[in-house]
This record gives structure tokens, C-alpha cells and sequence, in this order.
């Protein structure tokens, strides 16, 4: 008898790899974790074979679960390019997408030429600025989505599409944070990373001064490679001449941040479905990259 794949299980399957825990897992997926648990009950009972191996609190993955975690990424992906390739030719106006602009050059050029090549007729608007804005944005109806960051300070639902370690970053060729007090290029007040990151220093007592202030990436990534300043950065973020900081260099570790797409509610938009379907394709490309070149 023909075994037949179900989509929705394989995607709970797939984020529950990636997160390693059902629980954290259920919030990824927007379910429950007892409908989590159900689900790969089910998946398993399909393969005939166990998937998955406890580790204590952890959910690790079995060699059968590690074979089928390859073949469950490129059947979602495929899955996601065909409706989207069938969708294209009917498909046609505008959509406006909003994006921060440390995501813009790091996410933007892989989303925007799938986007384009599958979706010829629909122009696509594009707004930088940062998550606050974006959400306001949404709210009032200006943007049909947005790609945003600390998503859990959102009082709203938000697909969470992907997770990242935020690091302490300095510069390879400069000894700055040995400076005391450490000199700092941070967001502005209300940026979450900012004041995680000083939360974070004066929780271990490590003097810090802010010496830049911006919202723009560049301008802060500039600081840190020409050695005036140490900032956070999430992984994605990093670029050559920088040097990641950790509890050896005084810098205690900082929580994942978590990237989110929000949707316009007010209005139902076959375009803005059609983009949010390439721009999770374009982050798992982004990760599947960022593994390559590690």
C-alpha cells in the first residue's frame, strides 16, 4: 500500500528538529503541543518507524527521523513553489511589503527574484523601517506585511519564520572590548536588542558607555568594523572583519532573537499570501546557506 505524506505533519516535523522541543515547536506551528504530539503520533504510524528519541526534556531525532528530515524540507519547499507557481499567472496589482533594514540586504534579494520570476504582473512596494514602525504600519493599513523582529512584544498573532542566536560583535582587527567602560553602537531607545544588551552588562556589572546611537545597520555595523564600538548583531548580521564576544571576553550570552511575519488583517490579500510563501522560502535558503558557508 501506497504511504501518502501529510504536508501539515511534515511541517510540524520540520519545526520540531529545528527548535528541538514539542513545546517550542507547537508555538512555530500555532498549534497546541497535544496537537503537536498527535500529529507526529500520526507521522509515525505512516513511516512505520519511530522519528523521534527522547534526550532528556529534548526531542532528539533517530537515524530514520534524520533521513526523513531531509525529504520533508524539499517536499514542503516543492510543495510551497508549486502553489505559487500556479498562483502567478492570475496574479496582478501591488503589494506592500514592510522589512527592517538590517533584514533588507541579508533577506530582500533572494525573496524579491523568486518573488518576481513567479509573479511578473505584481509590482512590489517596499518599506525599510524599524519593527515599531512596521507594526504601526500594519495596524493603520499602510503595509500587507511585514517582516519583524521580538515578535513576543507583539500584542497580536505572528507567524514566527525564524530564529537566531544574538551575538556580542567586535572588531577582528581592534581591540575595543578590553576598553573600560566598553563603548557601545546600539539602536535607538526603544529597539529590544539595545536593551537586552544593557540589561545584560549591568547584570554582570561590566561598565559600558553608549558612544553611537542609530537605527540604521549600516551606520552601526560601521562602528564596529572600523573598531570604535561593540554591538549585537544576530548571526545573519555578521560580516568579515567582525569577531563574535562571548562570557570568555566578559560578555554574557544573549537570548535568540525571533523573526516574525505579520499580516495585514484588515484586508485579505491573494499577493500578500503569494509573497509570505517566498519570503519563508528565502529565510530557509538564508539558514540552509549560512550552514554551508559555516
Amino acid at each position: 500500500m501506497t504511504v501518502l505524506l501529510d504536508i501539515d505533519q511534515l511541517r510540524t516535523f520540520i519545526a520540531i528538529a529545528e527548535t528541538g522541543s514539542f513545546t517550542r515547536a507547537a508555538d512555530v506551528v500555532h498549534k497546541t503541543q497535544s496537537a503537536v504530539s498527535m500529529q507526529m503520533k500520526r507521522l509515525e504510524e505512516r513511516v512505520g518507524k519511530p522519528i523521534f528519541a527522547r534526550d532528556g526534556r529534548a526531542s532528539r531525532l533517530t537515524d530514520e527521523g534524520d533521513r526523513l528530515l531531509d525529504y520533508a524540507r524539499r517536499i514542503v519547499k516543492l510543495n510551497m513553489e508549486a502553489v505559487a507557481s500556479l498562483a502567478s499567472a492570475e496574479l496582478s496589482g501591488r503589494v506592500r511589503l514592510g522589512v527592517p533594514d538590517d533584514y533588507a540586504d541579508r533577506y530582500l534579494p533572494e525573496i524579491m527574484a523568486r518573488f518576481s520570476a513567479t509573479h511578473p504582473n505584481v509590482e512590489l512596494t517596499v518599506v525599510c523601517d524599524p519593527s515599531t514602525d512596521l507594526i504601526d504600519r500594519i495596524d493603520t493599513g499602510d503595509l500587507d506585511l511585514a517582516i519583524i523582529t521580538d515578535c513576543e512584544t507583539v500584542n497580536r498573532e505572528t507567524e514566527i519564520i525564524r530564529r537566531e542566536q544574538l551575538l556580542w560583535v567586535g572588531s577582528s582587527r581592534h581591540p575595543v572590548h578590553l576598553e573600560t567602560p566598553v563603548p557601545l553602537a546600539l539602536g535607538r531607545q526603544t529597539c529590544n536588542w539595545r536593551q537586552e544588551a544593557i540589561s545584560m552588562l549591568q547584570a554582570v556589572g561590566r561598565p559600558f558607555r553608549i558612544l553611537y546611537t542609530s537605527s540604521n545597520s549600516t551606520a552601526v555595523s560601521a562602528a564596529v568594523l572600523s573598531g570604535l564600538a561593540i554591538s549585537v548583531l544576530p548571526e545573519s548580521g555578521l560580516r568579515p572583519g567582525m569577531r563574535v564576544l562571548g562570557p570568555s571576553d566578559g560578555f554574557p550570552a544573549l537570548a535568540p532573537c525571533r523573526i516574525g511575519l505579520l499580516r495585514n488583517r484588515h484586508e485579505a490579500s491573494p499577493l500578500a499570501d503569494a509573497l509570505a510563501i517566498h519570503i519563508v522560502q528565502g529565510l530557509d535558503n538564508i539558514s540552509e546557506a549560512a550552514i554551508a558557508a559555516e
